[in-house]
């Protein structure tokens, strides 16, 4: 990979934002993130990608539907998902959405696909979380088929067969770039190898270079199976301000409550001022300056042989203004001094 070809991204899970003290309506929220995506566009970064929950706070629940509506007020920067719940989703209906989608948006279209970490999914759409396993990996099965074969006769347990079935409207041949979103599982990554897709680590806390191993295993499977190197992404949480002082004590203002509260609901770590300033300075946190941030993604990508970054900008309650700053700082000043920093590692070696 060359500096010119390495990839920086904007993550959302569509959290509500706050303007001058006061929270945004869900639908104010819902028309922030396509301004924020024509601004990601603007300052030049490579993708914009939303999420899929279906909590109060979130707005990102009817996930095709926003990256078309923001498909039509851009027209370079590819859209993708921060993640795809494919296990509570159909994949006829999920095919035929991103399929539009990609056509709407002249081939800008793409999906990171995941069995998701937040379970609420499961039960709006009546799905049992002891299959949690089977129904990813049977659905991804068939999704796969869908992208890569013309026509498909398919049978599994959790939905009616198929018999020589043809959507429209068509992908491009052999389908739209895919992802495989993993958090920490070995066998989620011997599953993208097996399948042939890029890897997204989704990092949120600790030291990222821990995913070593699973990048290496990525590698390794992708040989055995006689597949070539594919991409290596890495998803992390961060804001980017003017000074280091400043983006440390935004984020840790609307951070804590947030993990507060996971570490409740999931048994997150509780979110120690101590335990904070660690993840900023070595662990998966990429809060700081454009020179602190950039520095950090370098260090990342040599770790973790990565093509791809993604910043996941918004978290609850955070300022308007404080995103705005985060992505242009992210296209106007981090993303050259990567590319600056990368290309003197690459004339050294």
């Amino acid at each position: 990979m060359t500096a010119n070809a390495f990839e920086l991204g904007l993550n959302s899970f569509g959290e509500v934002a706050t303007q001058d003290g006061r929270a945004l309506s869900d639908p104010e929220t819902v028309r922030l993130l396509i301004e924020e995506a024509k601004l990601a566009e603007a300052v030049g970064l490579d993708v914009f990608s939303v999420g899929e929950h279906y909590r109060r706070g979130h707005n990102d629940s009817a996930t095709p539907v926003l990256l078309a509506a923001i498909a039509t007020a851009t027209e370079h920067i590819r859209l993708g998902t921060s993640v795809t719940v494919l296990s509570t989703n159909d994949p006829v209906r999920l095919y035929h959405e991103f399929s539009t989608l990609d056509a709407v948006s002249n081939g800008r279209a793409q999906l990171v696909l995941g069995r998701a970490s937040a379970t609420d999914s499961f039960p709006l759409f009546g799905y049992d979380l002891t299959d949690y396993e089977e129904l990813f990996e049977e659905k991804l099965d068939l999704f796969m088929r869908l992208q890569r074969e013309e026509t498909v006769t398919w049978s599994g347990r959790f939905r009616p067969p198929l018999v020589e079935q043809q959507l429209h409207p068509r992908m491009p041949s052999g389908g739209i770039p895919t992802w495989i979103g993993v958090g920490g599982s070995p066998n989620s990554v011997v599953r993208a190898a097996r399948y042939d897709l890029p890897l997204m680590l989704a990092i949120i806390g600790g030291r990222p270079q821990r995913f070593a191993g699973h990048v290496e295993l990525y590698h390794r499977t992708l040989e055995q199976f006689g597949h070539p190197r594919r991409p290596v992404a890495q998803h992390s949480l961060g804001l980017i301000a003017d000074t280091d002082e400043e983006a440390i004590e935004t984020w840790w203002r609307y951070w804590q409550p947030v993990v507060a509260q996971l570490a409740q609901e999931r048994g997150f770590y509780k979110p120690t001022r101590e335990r904070y300033l660690a993840e900023v300075d070595t662990g998966a946190l990429f809060v700081g300056s454009p020179e602190t941030v950039a520095r950090k993604i370098v260090t990342m990508t040599r770790s973790l042989h990565l093509s791809r970054f993604d910043l996941k900008y918004d978290v609850m309650n955070l300022p308007r203004e404080a995103r705005a700053r985060t992505i242009e700082l992210l296209g106007l000043e981090v993303a050259p001094r990567v590319k600056q920093l990368l290309t003197k590692e690459t004339a050294h070696v």
